[in-house]
């Protein structure tokens, strides 16, 4: 009997939660696929608002990035996604996305235990050059082609976040080369990447379907 009070106790004892436990924040940096009406800074523009005739995601509670944080039982630092942003800064029709570009918004996470990068759809569909593979000393006019920008983004977001656990998502669906491009500079930085795999979409953008997929995909790298 002094047995199993003893191992009861034991037992109880290791469920409880440590008194200084604290969870993790998660931290996004995103374009249109990591946005929802009122939990990204108001000046940006977005995608999800709610509006059926975009998708029929509705409630931010559909978005994939609410879905990781809440059944990973994580916290949510920041969510600073852009939509139509691009990793470089060659925007569509030619224009100049520096000011909305991830290398910019880097500055804008807090302090995050994991950053979540989620890129490089809009530089595929607005048909950025990839350029030439360049990991330093890369000019302003070196940033508006894919492969230089987003090897200074990931230069600095290691700089910038020491420690911190960075995930990057790979799209399905975009241009050959910027694919390949993106696992090339991931590997060369030791960045973890994810190719994402059969993501529903309607309009180009994930669904209620397609946001569980990634959710799922997601949550399996980072508590496999």
């Amino acid at each position: 009997m002094k047995k199993l009070l003893i191992l009861l106790a034991a037992t109880a004892i290791s469920l409880t939660p440590l008194a200084g436990q604290v969870r993790e924040r998660i931290s996004i940096l995103g374009d249109s696929y990591s946005t929802f009406s009122g939990y990204i800074p108001a000046e940006y523009e977005q995608w999800y608002t709610g509006d059926t005739r975009m998708t029929d995601v509705t409630d931010v509670r559909q978005t994939w990035w609410w879905q990781v944080v809440k059944e990973g039982g994580y916290l949510l630092e920041k969510n600073d996604s852009y939509s139509g942003a691009t990793i470089s800064y060659h925007g569509y029709h030619g224009e100049d996305y520096s000011e909305r570009s991830f290398i910019t918004r880097l500055t804008r996470l807090g302090s995050p235990d994991i950053l979540l990068i989620f890129g490089g759809t809009n530089d595929s569909w607005a048909g950025a050059e990839v350029g030439t593979y360049k990991y330093e000393n890369q000019t302003r006019e070196d940033l508006f082609t894919y492969r230089p920008a987003l090897a200074k983004l990931l230069s600095e977001a290691q700089s910038r976040f020491p420690n911190v656990r960075i995930l990057y998502l790979i799209n399905t669906g975009l241009r050959k080369e910027i694919t390949e491009s993106t696992i090339e500079i991931c590997k060369h930085y030791g960045v973890e990447y994810l190719q994402l795999k059969e993501i529903g979409k309607q309009s180009g953008h994930p669904n209620i379907a397609g946001m569980k997929a990634i959710a799922s995909q997601v949550l399996a790298v980072l508590q496999p």
